[in-house]
């Protein structure tokens, strides 16, 4: 009996060693034991979450007893082609969002290049740590502040006041505002990453052989930087797209898309409704990221 289990004992500790020397010649099982969980994860929660809410779309609500009927129809697709609602507030929303993306480039280009050009390690570390810090804080505090700050009361409005003008308040431009310092963070981070990789010598050639910084920003660094700023026009445009709790917070009595579909989830109560809103910015994000494809700008991300 004892030497039975030290058979078995010796076949144990030999176990791992056998296993380690199977996957030292089979590269492609190691390849599919470190990818099955990330893309079981992805497909369950990402893809059958998608799958789900296009069937979700189909449907219809009973008027009657307010029961969600399972039988195909595409009257909520015929609704949102047909009502001039869904189109304002569609185009509201690409509007913000394409603001929203404007702005965060445009202040994230000079911080990001500086960052990665011309600041030294030191205060590279420290504006670094100043991007990142504002995504400790809860989006809701961020929102709130903004919220505090745009009120008729607050340090924007009194601002304006000594400059001869009033404050934006809530509305619109309080949106804009908002969303752009809330998403500023993850336009900066990819741009200055694409920065990085910036090599020097290029600059200092472009700048060897006569051109001016103008013609090498054009000629040298935007053909460089363009993946890194479509990853980063990808993440503000797409993050708007389907926010809605920054309109709740400061947009007054304006709606965005993500508006529609929290209303009629909550209080409406038509989720076949809200399914088929919710595929108007994934159907938008999907032509933003083709067209961003032909150009050819994604094939060094």
């Amino acid at each position: 009996m004892l030497a039975w289990v030290h058979r078995v004992l010796a076949w144990v500790r030999r176990v791992p060693r056998r296993v380690s020397a199977f996957l030292a010649v089979h590269g492609w099982v190691r390849l599919v034991l470190f990818l099955t969980a990330p893309l079981a994860w992805l497909v369950l929660i990402y893809v059958v979450a998608l799958a789900a809410l296009l069937v979700a779309a189909f449907w219809s609500v009973d008027s009657f007893t307010g029961e969600i009927d399972r039988s195909w129809t595409i009257d909520n697709l015929r609704e949102l082609v047909t009502e001039p609602l869904y189109r304002t507030v569609t185009l509201r929303t690409l509007g913000v969002a394409a603001l929203v993306t404007v702005i965060d480039v445009a202040i994230a280009l000079p911080i990001a290049y500086y960052m990665g050009k011309v600041a030294s390690p030191r205060v590279r570390r420290a504006l670094v740590i100043a991007v990142l810090t504002p995504l400790w804080a809860s989006y809701l505090v961020k929102a709130f502040a903004w919220r505090s700050l745009l009120s008729d009361a607050g340090l924007v409005d009194w601002a304006a006041g000594l400059l001869g003008m009033e404050g934006p308040g809530y509305g619109l431009t309080a949106v804009v505002i908002t969303q752009a310092y809330i998403w500023l963070p993850y336009v900066i981070l990819p741009i200055y990453a694409g920065v990085e990789r910036v090599p020097d010598s290029l600059l200092e050639a472009s700048g060897d052989l006569g051109a001016s910084a103008w013609t090498t920003t054009r000629a040298v660094v935007v053909p460089l930087l363009l993946p890194a700023v479509v990853a980063g026009t990808i993440f503000s445009f797409s993050l708007t797209l389907g926010d809605y709790i920054t309109v709740n917070i400061v947009g007054g009595a304006n709606q965005m898309l993500g508006n529609l579909v929290y209303v009629n989830v909550g209080a409406a109560n038509n989720l076949p409704l809200a399914a088929a809103i919710a595929l108007i910015p994934i159907v938008i994000m999907f032509g933003y990221l083709a067209a961003v494809r032909r150009t050819g700008a994604l094939d060094n991300l």
